[in-house]
């Protein structure tokens, strides 16, 4: 294991990925990366891995992403570190918002690739939905510290659902999607991404 990033987009330095690459192994990602390979043969898409950099099987928060987007053709990983606008918006508002990168854990809503092969992404289907709902229970299983669902954008939102069915018990808080086409929009947007964030990483501090 190094020390992670202190700047976003460094995924795009391909020594960087080879090194997070050759760090799939770890015990804490193993389970994870597990599953992603069984979704992604169900389902015959592509499933991103989670970043061993982040919290893994030992995550206390779920930040609930949408569906994987292009980037992943280029990493392979659900991460805040990839080139994108969208994650380097993320790994600013983690940031600022004080939450330990080994407490969290970012997932797809739709774990699978749904666009087309060269195609942006696009807004999931209620039936991608309903065949990613099953999913969530594995998820869960293997997450046994989770204390809190941060689900960023409308559909991940609505795609909690089925998580407050298996544990009702855990708080969601939901948050704007962090893509610029979004946090542009207007100050308010950055201002409740952050809101969520800092009200996560309370319940973190509070739940010890």
């Amino acid at each position: 294991m190094y020390d992670p990033p202190t700047t976003p987009k460094t995924l795009a330095d391909p020594a960087i990925l080879e090194a997070r690459r050759a760090l799939l192994g770890a015990p804490h990602i193993a389970p994870l990366r597990t599953l992603a390979q069984h979704i992604a043969a169900e389902r015959g898409a592509p499933v991103p891995d989670p970043d061993p950099l982040d919290g893994g099987v030992a995550a206390r928060l779920l930040l609930l992403l949408e569906t994987p987007g292009p980037s992943i053709s280029r990493t392979g990983f659900v991460s805040r570190d990839n080139a994108t606008g969208t994650a380097a918006n993320l790994f600013r508002f983690l940031a600022e918002a004080g939450l330990a990168r080994g407490d969290t854990l970012i997932w797809n809503a739709i774990p699978w690739v749904i666009h087309a092969p060269g195609a942006r992404n696009r807004t999931p289907r209620r039936a991608e939905a309903t065949a990613a709902a099953p999913y969530f229970a594995p998820l869960l299983a293997l997450l046994p510290r989770l204390a809190v669902v941060v689900p960023a954008g409308r559909f991940a939102a609505q795609a909690a659902a089925p998580l407050a069915e298996l544990r009702p018990d855990l708080p969601v808080i939901p948050v704007p999607h962090p893509s610029p086409t979004y946090v542009c929009t207007a100050p308010a947007v950055r201002e409740r991404i952050l809101a969520g964030f800092r009200e996560a990483a309370a319940r973190l501090a509070a739940d010890g």
